[in-house]
Parts: C-alpha cells; structure tokens; sequence
C-alpha cells in the first residue's frame, strides 16, 4: 500500500532540509527541487520509524540462521528471500544462479600436548585441508607478523606447527583489518612452502573473549595448501605465554568436506524506474555468512538496510525516474563470488548503472558519506552530503570503494559511495558465534535506513551524471 504525503513534524535536525540549497552558492552543491527535497524529508522521517529492515534481519537470521556458501541453508535463504520480497511488493524478483567450490568445517580442535596440558579454541579457517587422520602433532614456532614468517628459512619452519601472534588494531573505519587479514590468507601457503604442517593464527578480530573468528585462506580450489585454523585471543595468549618458558607442542585436527561444484546464487528485486527503467541505481548487501554464528551483523543488517530503504522508495506516491535495483550477494564470504559473477553477467549493461552501494559493515549507525566521481558531479555529492548531514553523518573523500560486493564495479567505470558506518566494535563480532541477532540496534539500522533511502532516491529521482 501506498503511503500518502502527509502533513508531519520534522524531527530535531530535519527542518534544515529545506533550507540546504540555498545556503551555499550554485557551483558548489547542486539545487534540489522543492518536491524532490520533500520526498526525500518523507524517506529519512519514514526510515527512522520503518519496521521493514529490522524485521527482515530478525525474520532472515531466526528463521534461516547461518548461510554458508553452497550450503543447503544458503539455498533456504535465497527461496525465503524472494519470498519475503514478493510479499513485501518488489518487481522483477529473480535469482541469478552461479557455481562455487564447497567446503565446511566438521572437526576442528587443538591441545597443548605438553608442558601443560589443556585444550585451546579453535576455529578452522575456510578453505583449510583437512589434517590426516588423528591430526598433527608437532612443537610450535612463533612468529610476530606474516612478515616474519615470510623471512623465516625453511630449516627454521619445517615440520613445525606455525603460530603468528599478530594482534589487530582497533580503528572506526575498520582500517586496521586489511594489515591483519593478510595472516589469515597467506600462513597456510607459505607454512606449506617452508615445508612446515600446519598454521595456527591469532583470531583476526579486536575482541579478547574466548572464542575465535573463522575467515577465508588463500585457495585456488575447494581448498587451500594445508591444515589452519584461528585461536581465540586467551589460547594465543595462553600459548605465548608457555612459548616463553621453552619449547610447546601441540595437536591440532581438523575435517573438512568439500565439492568442486555447489549451487549459489544472486536475489534481485528492483522499484521500477517510472521513466528510465534501463537505468539502475544498484544498493546491496551480501546473503550469506558464516557457520559460527546467525549472520546479523554480517550480513543480515546490510540486507535489513537496502531492502529496508527500497521498500520506502517503493512507498512514495510515484517512483522514481531510474529503477532501483536491491541486490542480494550470494558467495561474498568465500571471495567475493557473487560480485564476480553480477559484473560478468551485467558486464554490457555497466553504462546503464548509474550508482551502486553496498552495506556490509555492521548495524552501527553511518557517520561519514564518501564517494567516487568525476570531477564535475562533485556539486551533486556535496547535494547528497548536505542532505544526510541532519542524520550525524558528515562528508568523506571522494575515493570511496563501494563495498566488498561492488569493488570491481568502479574498475568497469560505475560510480560508487561508501556510506561509512561506525566500526568500532564490529570486529569484536566479525565471523563468529557471537554474530547473532539480540546485538542489532533498531535505532541505529533505522539511521541507515534512512541514509540509504535518502541517496537512492535522489540518485534515481534526479538527472545527476556521477561519471562527468
């Protein structure tokens, strides 16, 4: 059903709305119509109020749970979604099958087998092999950084257990994951290389709670070079400590099952542009997760929040001149394969997509607005900018990636904005069992919520050329 303009009272902060345009000369912010500016008032007024993405995060992780990548719970999550967007008055609902290679954890545990026996916590890496049959047993050989481990000699490594001891920093923006994920990606191969058994690392996450967070390793198949897994920050603690007095050795097992094909896919839902159809402004997020906990943070908030923001747009009295299309992710966890597989199969249409975002950080609320265009469609970013500034989000740079999902779309020359959420605690939560529904704020959602409504639908409503 359709909700009708209404008279309403802005809440603190959105009144300013009206006056943006002409606060600031013409050359610097681009005009915004009186009936465009008071659509987009409705959108952020309507978004701080809207049931429909927290509902679809709480309906997505309770009814589904965890997602993992070729997995039958991914499948059930595609079928529940289109379901869930038919019900909600999406067109164009439809999945974009794709193959990926399969793998899932079965068994994975560690011990310190001496001086001080004890069991560890563990979490396999994804892509990791499985160790033979009892597991390994072998002394550990620590290392500080991948770094040093790459300069380690193969003497110093082979037929060693390796543990790199790297600690992740804490940062807003999330920054501090791309320094220590590359241990996470590289120790199995390069253990291998230096003929050493097996990979341990400290979890890649900013929490110090006695669980660990899984991730994917390098693989050029169903898996990768050999046996790894994460240790939740008290084990690497634990067996720092014990390195210290002298020589540790440990067993570690683990089983994976793995297929070289397994069915994945895309869901797509679109509000039909009114007069430019052809022409898409893309918002997504990504449908899987990880098998540690439900996915609701990662990323079932993401989805909540474009599906969430469409379904306002879709509200509107008539809709706006280009399509909105929500994209649903399948296969991101596991290397971004569903963004691969959108941009080959779309490749001839990557002119006609005006825009593109994706939320996959967390439910925390938005605080900076970054984009990527040309030079002469800065005026329209400093429009979108001023127009979120009453949500507490200020103006970022104007090199945005987009999003996980969407990185290789600005390559193939589609603009692109990263509404940057707050990251403070989201690696706390990042690819474990804690990653469940009961640590989304709806407050905090709706703010999103809000935002993505708002800069779709000018991106949709308006003639704005992002490319110039």
């Amino acid at each position: 059903m359709k909700h009708r303009k209404r008279a309403f009272t802005l809440k603190p902060g959105l009144a300013s709305l009206c006056l943006l345009a002409s606060v600031v000369h013409a050359q610097d912010v681009a005009d915004i119509p009186e009936a465009v500016r008071e659509n987009v008032e409705l959108l952020i007024q309507n978004g701080l109020d809207d049931n429909v993405g927290y509902e679809f995060v709480r309906d997505l992780t309770t009814e589904v749970g965890q997602r993992l990548a070729g997995s039958e719970a991914e499948e059930r999550a595609r079928i529940w979604s289109t379901q869930k967007l038919a019900e909600l008055g999406f067109a164009n609902i439809r999945t974009e099958p794709f193959k990926i290679p399969y793998w899932s954890r079965r068994v994975d545990k560690a011990s310190i087998v001496s001086p001080a026996p004890q069991d560890m916590v563990i979490s396999a890496l994804g892509g990791s092999t499985s160790t033979p049959p009892g597991g390994v047993e072998a002394e550990v050989i620590r290392f500080e950084s991948m770094g040093e481990l790459r300069a380690a000699s193969t003497d110093v490594v082979s037929d060693k257990i390796v543990f790199i001891d790297e600690k992740m920093t804490r940062t807003q923006d999330g920054s501090g994951y791309g320094m220590a994920v590359r241990k996470r990606r590289n120790c199995a191969t390069t253990t291998s290389q230096k003929g050493g058994l097996a990979c341990l690392i400290r979890s890649v996450g900013t929490q110090s709670r006695r669980f660990a967070h899984t991730g994917m390793m390098f693989r050029s198949a169903a898996v990768g070079d050999g046996p790894a897994a994460a240790l939740s920050p008290p084990d690497a603690e634990q067996l720092t400590r014990l390195l210290e007095n002298g020589p540790v050795k440990v067993r570690l097992e683990i089983e994976v099952e793995t297929q070289p094909e397994a069915p994945s896919g895309n869901v797509i839902a679109e509000v039909v542009g009114r007069e430019r159809p052809e022409e898409i402004v893309l918002i997504g997020c990504h449908l899987d997760s990880w098998d540690l906990g439900t996915g609701a943070v990662d990323d079932g908030a993401g989805c909540g929040i474009v599906v969430g923001a469409a379904h306002l747009i879709m509200s509107l009295d008539e809709a706006p001149r280009r399509t909105i299309r929500v994209v649903l992710y399948g296969a991101e966890e596991v290397g971004l394969l569903g963004g691969f597989a959108y941009a080959k199969r779309h490749a001839d249409e990557m002119d006609q997509h005006i825009l593109a975002a994706e939320s996959d950080f967390g439910a925390d609320k938005i605080w900076r607005f970054e984009t990527r265009f040309g030079d002469r469609a800065l005026p329209y970013a400093r429009a979108i900018q001023r127009v979120l500034e009453p949500l507490g989000i200020s103006p970022g740079h104007n090199l945005a990636s987009g999003g996980p999902d969407i990185s290789m779309l600005p390559r193939l020359g589609v603009p692109v904005v990263t509404p940057r959420q707050n990251g403070w605690d989201y690696f706390d939560l990042h690819h474990t069992p804690d990653d469940t529904f009961d640590k989304i704020d709806q407050g905090n959602l709706n703010q999103n919520i809000a935002a993505y409504a708002a800069f779709a639908y000018l991106a949709a409503e308006m003639d704005w050329d992002f490319r110039e």
